[in-house]
């Protein structure tokens, strides 16, 4: 499904990454999901309009670079040599990192238009779409931009506890009334892996996600534990898929990555 026209008219698939709540490790998924679409040889991109908090720069090690304007629109941050991940993240435009970004609606509402249609992405087999928690103004404003294009879906994360499915359920709720397909849910900090033994504990239960899944009818894309590899590598900027390629939430993510693509050729 091939956007007609303007800035997405190359980008093959448009994916939104939703939590009901903040603190489920939403830009984290979206950061690893990215990476392994990136090493199963697919062009990626991620849009990070988190305004509250845009972290994928950090967690990309790309830093606070200058960004640059070209005739169709800002040109993307490339995180490789090979320009395989491109990123652009709200952070990149604000003046200090360490500002709150205290703006009414209106003001929020007409940068996320820009920046959804201002991006020179280029060919793209994948953009993931890193969105603010909650179902705000934003959501819409971002889904209104998108929409004139494509989008082909959400992926939904929560954590297993009933207070994180219970806000995912509103999430769900909110992607039927606005004709977004729901891509599947992700349940994340899904037990501990002990770091000598790397045996898991269901230190926040288990489960949640799945059975949220099954009372939704949506489908169970799988569980991603907590790891202190892929917490280190989340806060030095690394690539956690290329460094610990033998872990158990290595092949979690790939399992994920692959189901989500498999179901964007089926759409």
């Amino acid at each position: 499904m091939v956007g007609s026209d303007g800035n997405l008219a190359q980008v093959r698939h448009v994916i939104l990454v939703l939590s009901g709540k903040g603190g489920v490790g939403k830009s984290t998924i979206t950061t690893e999901l990215a990476l392994a679409l990136r090493h199963a040889g697919k062009k990626v991109g991620i849009l990070d309009v988190d305004l509250c908090g845009p972290s994928i720069p950090r967690m990309l090690s790309v830093g606070r670079p200058d960004v640059h304007q070209c005739d169709s629109g800002w040109v993307p941050v490339y995180t490789d040599a090979e320009k395989s991940l491109a990123l652009m993240s709200i952070g990149f435009l604000l003046e200090d990192p360490d500002e709150a970004v205290v703006w009414r609606g209106p003001k929020k509402t007409a940068m996320i238009a820009q920046f959804v249609s201002d991006v020179a992405w280029g060919e793209l087999d994948v953009l993931l779409v890193d969105t603010p928690p909650g179902t705000s103004d934003e959501h819409l404003a971002v889904l209104e931009n998108l929409k004139k294009h494509k989008v082909d879906g959400a992926v939904l994360v929560t954590t297993p506890q009933a207070v994180s499915t219970g806000d995912v359920r509103r999430e769900i709720t909110f992607c039927k009334k606005t004709g977004v397909r729901i891509l599947g849910i992700i349940e994340n900090m899904s037990g501990f892996v002990c770091p000598h033994c790397s045996e898991c504990s269901n230190i926040f239960s288990k489960g949640g996600g799945e059975e949220l899944a099954k009372l939704t009818g949506s489908v169970f894309l799988g569980c991603v534990p907590l790891d202190p590899l892929l917490s280190t590598c989340i806060e030095e900027g690394k690539d956690f898929m290329q460094s610990f390629p033998d872990s158990a939430t290595f092949s979690a993510i790939s399992s994920i990555s692959q189901t989500l693509l498999d179901s964007l050729q089926t759409a």
